[in-house]
């Protein structure tokens, strides 16, 4: 065998016949193939990771094991900070696709919670009678400077040389200014 013009299409066409071979060996090949292309495998551990992490949101302390040995203070807090936990699970594990689903998703998150404490801090402002400039000046003040004070106070605290807050500080100092200030003028300009 070769190609034979007269019984494979004549001279215009050729007619081409594929056999898959299904011996075992092939299926296995195909398989890494597919996780390699599709990252099954990665996307089999996400999904478990996802699951883990809907699992522990409703034990305090976040096991069975450790729910045992609660305390009352660790109950009131488990409480309180369920609704909480149960927002942060819709966000999708860390080892899905490189983080990155969960990187939009955060700030999809943080996008929406600052419109809400923005309307909330105007109503606030509103029935106080309180000028929208002072309220928005002193919610925004707040709401980018507590959490930062936080970060610092407890980088501070663990770290004995306190590099870590300095650069906390600096950096969200610079991201507030730059970004904060310097995005909305440049695109208003």
């Amino acid at each position: 065998g070769g190609f034979h013009p007269d019984r494979d299409g004549e001279e215009e066409a050729a007619i081409l016949t594929v056999i898959l071979d299904r011996s075992p060996g092939h299926a296995g090949s195909v398989k890494a193939f597919m996780d390699r292309i599709l990252g099954v495998h990665m996307l089999t551990a996400a999904w478990e990771d996802w699951k883990e992490q809907w699992q522990s949101v409703f034990w305090v302390n976040g096991s069975k094991e450790e729910q045992a040995e609660a305390s009352a203070p660790d109950w009131i807090m488990h409480f309180l900070s369920l609704p909480w936990r149960v927002l942060f699970c819709l966000l999708p594990p860390t080892s899905l696709l490189g983080g990155w689903p969960c990187f939009f998703s955060s700030l999809l998150g943080i996008a929406i919670f600052t419109t809400c404490v923005s309307d909330l801090a105007e109503v606030f402002g509103c029935i106080c009678n309180v000028p929208d400039i002072v309220t928005a000046i002193t919610f925004v003040a707040l709401g980018t400077s507590m959490p930062d004070l936080f970060a610092s106070l407890s980088a501070a605290r663990e770290d004995p040389t306190a590099d870590a807050s300095v650069v906390n500080v600096t950096g969200s100092n610079s991201v507030n200014v730059y970004l904060g200030l310097g995005l909305p003028w440049t695109l208003a300009s």
